[in-house]
């Protein structure tokens, strides 16, 4: 079997995950809303500022809560970029809603807000900014849209834990936001995310959802003598051993975002040159958004040369992968979803991005990659 020597992604540990995983044992808990979930609940309503924190085992479990929230009926509309992996339209899919497809911009690849208010219409029930690589969507103009609309906003920051907008973290901007904690994010637990929810008017129903649509968070607090099933929901916890996991790595939190962000600087210096004689474009991080570095990505020519460079960096040893098929392109999105207006942008960034190696220890190797993936383009 063949090893790539330089792998995409490498999941990291802090040293005090499995030691976590023994102690929720220890407590005799290893079912969901135990003390690791409390834990890391109040660390995310602390870091965020959220009115509410739910741990989820993912962060499509948060998209769907978020849609139950959000009441999404059989053709109600939700517009979202289709740059974007498929649990974002899923949610409000399986609700019965219309994803609807608007492009992206060329600069951060995050949903172009000038295009968001032409596609609205009577039927439109929310909006879904994504923000991609952990750097945040125009947000003001987009709260502004929804409020003059009376729409809601449903932040998908899976990629965007420890980023900012203008000093507020990402995921709290909107009257909901969901995170990731999967392996390849920067804050992990193998499988996992959270929902965020910012409109205190969502905070009791989205508890009895989370709980499987009783009121049993309610008992426990003892604000109610019994507990029964009062609404829809599921089983959208994670377990303590999730939880456990996920609390060794918020610990350092701080920690992994400075050292993934001084990577992304390596990999941005030294890649100057190579914008700078056309070979290939560096992301955009505009003045007002503070990065977590979730990942460095760069925007080749065209779909020949990008492919050309996978090829010769897998040659070298180095993995390096491109990312979304737009969801408007795909089977399912072109039966259930509709385009807003045409998608150029969209179509570039599938077309000529590619994702180069980004995880803790992959320092060894930056040199390295950046020789090859030089040597492939001069």
């Amino acid at each position: 079997m063949n090893v790539i020597s330089i792998p995409f992604n490498k999941p990291y540990m802090t040293g005090r995950e499995l030691w976590y995983i023994a102690q929720a044992h220890t407590n005799g808990h290893l079912s969901g809303n135990g003390i690791f979930t409390k834990k890391c609940q109040s660390w995310l309503e602390v870091q965020t500022k959220t009115q509410k924190a739910l741990l989820t085992h993912s962060c499509t479990a948060a998209l769907e809560m978020a849609a139950i929230l959000a009441n999404i009926q059989p053709g109600d509309e939700v517009i979202m970029p289709s740059y974007t992996f498929v649990s974002t339209a899923n949610a409000f899919v399986l609700r019965g809603g219309i994803p609807v497809f608007v492009d992206i911009r060329p600069d951060t690849l995050n949903i172009d807000e000038t295009k968001i208010e032409a596609a609205i219409t009577a039927k439109t029930k929310a909006i879904i900014p994504v923000h991609y690589a952990g750097v945040a969507c125009e947000m003001d103009s987009i709260m502004d849209i929804a409020q003059r609309y009376d729409i809601l906003v449903i932040e998908d920051a899976a990629q965007g834990i420890m980023s900012t907008y203008k000093g507020r973290p990402l995921g709290s901007i909107g009257h909901m936001g969901t995170y990731s904690f999967h392996e390849t994010k920067n804050i992990i637990s193998g499988e996992g995310g959270a929902l965020l929810i910012n409109d205190v008017r969502f905070v009791e129903r989205a508890e009895i959802i989370w709980e499987k649509g009783t009121n049993r968070s309610q008992f426990f607090r003892g604000q109610v003598d019994k507990y029964t099933w009062i609404d829809i929901g599921s089983s959208y916890l994670p377990g303590e051993v999730i939880a456990a996991f996920l609390f060794a790595q918020i610990e350092e939190a701080d920690q992994i975002t400075q050292k993934r962000r001084e990577i992304w600087s390596v990999f941005h210096q030294a890649l100057a040159p190579l914008e700078k004689s056309g070979k290939l474009r560096r992301p955009v991080v505009p003045p007002e958004c503070e990065k977590n570095a979730h990942m460095y990505y760069i925007l080749l020519p065209n779909l020949t040369i990008r492919n050309h460079v996978i090829e010769q960096l897998k040659a070298s040893d180095i993995h390096t992968v491109f990312h979304y098929v737009p969801l408007h392109d795909s089977p399912f999105g072109k039966n259930h979803g509709r385009m807003a207006d045409d998608l150029p942008v969209t179509r570039m960034a599938s077309n000529c991005l590619l994702r180069l190696p980004l995880w803790l220890g992959v320092e060894v190797h930056q040199q390295k990659i950046i020789n090859e993936l030089t040597a492939c383009l001069i």
